[in-house]
């Protein structure tokens, strides 16, 4: 009994750092593989367009509703000319301007002009509250179940260097270069308190060989 006793202390003591562990290990391979299937599928769109940064401009179309007033659709003829016939997915919807692709592995990525989130389970995409019902894309949780990237080819001035001819890469728009940036910017930095997302998660894991730091600021 006392040796039983002894090995259930220990599985609880251990099973939170083995869990905390095992999300940390799927959320570094999902990653990595977003950015490699992403930009793999971009190179193959090139040999048939020619250079990314000469593609069609990707932006927001906009219809009128019955008020006369704008709204935002997806520009579905972008995503269908030079993503989807080059990745491999489940299922892709097209709501609210927002193009969602679900992969094999269980991830989902959400597309929206240069703005594109990752979530490395795609059930952390669909929130549920009771009192205001679905909440997509709740990006609260950036930096541990949500991770930003950025796609901006065409633009090449200083602020999107990190961007200009290139294919998907981790949101770096404004970085200097720094790791100390990427951690303590007061607004998107990697750290507990930020005034908006943390966006620069991602690249501060893609700085470590797609390996989160073992001095990461946020839990899993």
């Amino acid at each position: 009994m006392i040796t039983l006793g002894i090995i259930g202390v220990v599985a609880a003591l251990t099973m939170p750092a083995l869990i905390a562990y095992h999300r940390k290990t799927v959320v570094e391979t999902r990653l990595a593989k977003f950015y490699s299937t992403m930009n793999q599928a971009i190179k193959m769109a090139e040999a048939d367009y020619g250079d990314v940064n000469q593609w069609d401009k990707w932006e927001d179309l906009y219809e009128t509703d019955e008020d006369g007033n704008n709204k935002i659709i997806t520009n579905i003829e972008y995503f269908n000319k030079y993503f989807e016939p080059y990745i491999s997915y489940l299922k892709v919807e097209h709501d609210n301007g927002i193009t969602v692709i679900y992969f094999p592995d269980g991830s989902l990525s959400t597309l929206r002009s240069n703005g594109i989130s990752f979530y490395p389970n795609a059930k952390d995409y669909i929130i549920k509250k009771e009192e205001s019902g679905e909440i997509r894309g709740d990006q609260s949780h950036n930096g541990t179940k949500v991770f930003s990237f950025f796609f901006n080819p065409t633009d090449n001035t200083t602020a999107n260097k990190y961007h200009y001819n290139k294919g998907i890469e981790p949101y770096k728009y404004n970085w200097d270069g720094t790791e100390e940036m990427l951690r303590n910017n007061n607004n998107i930095g990697c750290k507990q308190e930020v005034s908006n997302s943390r966006a620069y998660c991602t690249a501060l894991i893609q700085m470590n060989g797609w390996k989160i730091p073992k001095d990461y600021p946020l839990r899993f």
